[in-house]
C-alpha cells in the first residue's frame, strides 16, 4: 500500500527577495539603478514594450502556475509523492511554487545543489547522486543538524561508496533521529549509474543497514535514460522486486516506510503504473522526481507528454502540460533574402536537446496587438555564441529590429544560461523576478 507523507511547510525568502540586482545582470534593463529582487516585479516592465534588454528569458507566469496545479493534481489523483528536480532550474522561488502544491521533498544533484536548498528552507531533498569527495560528503552531513536541519537522503550503488559515507557519519556524527537517508540505486547494462543485479541491491542495502549514522530507506532508479517506454518500465519492476528482497531481509527500521523512487520525466507514466502494481503490504512512499513538467518544452517532453496522453492507464487531470518558457531575441540582420541573424546564441538557450523553435513575431510599430503566431518556413539552423542563424522563406516579412519568440527543449540547458528570469502576464508584464544558483 501507498503512504501518504506530510508536505512540506513553506520556504525562508525574505532574504532572497532582499538581494540587490543590478544593471551588470543579464536580463536587467541597463539605465536602471540596483534593486531588491523582490521588488523588480512592481516596476511595470512589458517586455513588447521595449522595457527589456534583448536576447530576454520569460516564463509565463499563468502556464506556470497551471504546469504544477496539474501535476500536483496527477500525483495525488494516483497514489503518488512528488520531489521534483529541483536541478532543473535552481530557482528557490520555484522550489516554493512546488511545495506549496504538495511537494514531498526538493530533488538535486550535487552537495552544492543542497546547500542551495538549506539556505532557503526546503526541509526534505533527495540528492539524486552518490556523494562521492571529502567535501561533498560533508557537507551532506552539515544539513542535517540545528533548528534548520534538512531530512536528506542520497543515493549508493557500490560498498566503496557505503564505506566513504560511513567514514563521514565517523567525521560528522548526525543527530539522533535525523541519520542520513541513503536509497539504493538499482541500474541497468549499458545504462548510467546503479546496481545491475537484485543480489547487489539486497547486499547494498545490507551494508548501508549496518552502517553507524545512515539509515536505509529504500530503493530507486532513474528510468530517463532507458531507451523506450517498456525498457523504462522493466527497470520501475526491478526496483519493485529489490524492495520486495529487502523487506523479507528485514532491513528497514522499524516503523519505517520503504521509499520508491524513480526520476524523469519523459516516463513518469510507467513509473506510476509500475509501482501502484507492485502489491506491497507494508507502507511504501512512492516518489517521482520529474522536474521538467513544470515549464515543460515544445520538442522531447512535449512529445513524450502527448505519448503519456495516448498511452497511459493513470488518472490524467483536465487540460494538460503547456511550455511556460520562452527565450526572446531580436532581428539584428538580414544579409540574405532567405536568411535573417538574430540576438541570441549558445549563451541564452540550451540546443543538447534540438535548436530553438521559432514560434512568435512581435512587432512594435502599433499594427499587432500582440504577439501572432511565426508563419511556415522559419526554421534555426545554427547558434554561434551570442548569435542565432535562421532561414526564412524570400517573402518573410521579418525586418531588423522584430521581436521573436522561441520555444526550447530541455529546460535545464536554458534555465542554466540565466541568473535572472522574469516571470511575465499574458500581456508580457513583468510580476516577478526570480534568481538562479547554477
Amino acid at each position: 500500500m501507498n503512504m501518504m507523507k506530510d508536505t512540506l511547510p513553506g520556504m525562508t525568502l525574505g532574504p532572497l527577495d532582499d538581494t540587490m540586482i543590478d544593471p551588470l545582470t543579464k536580463g536587467m534593463p541597463p539605465g536602471v539603478g540596483a534593486m531588491r529582487l523582490g521588488d523588480i516585479g512592481a516596476q511595470g516592465w512589458n517586455m513588447l514594450r521595449g522595457d527589456l534588454p534583448f536576447p530576454i528569458a520569460v516564463i509565463r507566469d499563468d502556464r506556470l502556475r497551471a504546469n504544477s496545479a496539474w501535476m500536483r493534481d496527477f500525483t495525488a489523483a494516483n497514489g503518488l509523492e512528488l520531489a521534483p528536480h529541483g536541478k532543473t532550474t535552481m530557482a528557490p522561488h520555484l522550489y516554493d511554487l512546488q511545495i506549496s502544491d504538495g511537494a514531498w521533498g526538493i530533488t538535486l544533484a550535487t552537495a552544492q545543489q543542497v546547500l542551495v536548498a538549506h539556505r532557503f528552507g526546503v526541509g526534505r531533498v533527495v540528492l539524486a547522486n552518490q556523494p562521492i569527495g571529502r567535501q561533498n560528503i560533508d557537507a551532506c552531513f552539515s544539513v542535517l543538524h540545528g533548528t534548520d536541519r534538512i531530512e536528506l537522503y542520497c543515493l549508493a550503488d557500490s560498498i566503496e561508496g557505503v564505506v566513504a559515507l560511513a567514514e563521514g557519519a565517523t567525521r560528522n556524527p548526525p543527530p539522533e533521529g535525523n541519520p542520513l537517508r541513503v536509497l539504493v540505486e538499482v541500474g541497468f547494462v549499458g545504462g548510467r549509474t546503479g546496481v545491475r543485479s537484485g543480489a547487489a541491491a539486497l547486499e547494498l542495502a545490507r551494508a548501508i543497514a549496518a552502517a553507524p549514522g545512515l539509515a536505509f530507506a529504500g530503493i530507486e532508479c532513474f528510468e530517463g535514460v532507458a531507451p523506450d517506454p517498456d525498457a523504462a518500465a522493466a527497470l520501475v519492476d526491478d526496483i519493485v522486486a529489490a524492495g520486495h528482497a529487502v523487506l523479507a531481509a528485514g532491513l528497514l527500521p522499524d516503523g519505517a516506510p520503504l521509499v520508491l523512487s524513480a526520476g524523469g520525466s519523459a516516463f513518469f507514466d510507467r513509473v506510476g503504473e509500475r509501482l501502484n502494481a507492485a502489491g506491497f503490504a507494508r507502507p511504501v512512499v512512492s516518489v517521482l522526481r520529474s522536474g521538467c513538467y513544470l515549464t515543460h518544452d515544445v520538442m522531447g517532453y512535449a512529445r513524450a507528454f502527448e505519448r503519456i496522453q495516448r498511452e497511459t492507464s493513470l488518472v490524467l487531470p483536465e487540460g494538460g502540460l503547456e511550455p511556460a518558457l520562452e527565450v526572446w531575441a531580436l532581428v539584428q540582420s538580414r544579409p540574405d533574402a532567405d536568411k535573417v541573424i538574430l540576438t541570441m546564441g549558445k549563451r541564452d538557450v540550451g540546443s543538447d536537446a534540438g535548436l530553438p523553435k521559432p514560434m512568435w513575431l512581435y512587432r512594435d510599430d502599433g499594427t499587432m496587438s500582440g504577439p501572432e503566431a511565426m508563419p511556415e518556413g522559419h526554421e534555426v539552423q545554427a547558434l554561434n555564441d551570442q548569435h542565432c542563424h535562421m532561414t526564412v522563406p524570400p517573402d518573410s516579412t521579418l525586418r531588423v529590429g522584430d521581436m521573436v519568440g522561441f520555444g526550447i527543449g530541455h529546460p535545464c540547458t536554458t534555465f542554466d544560461k540565466w541568473k535572472l528570469l522574469m516571470i511575465v502576464d499574458d500581456d508580457y508584464t513583468v510580476t516577478k523576478a526570480i534568481m538562479t544558483f547554477f
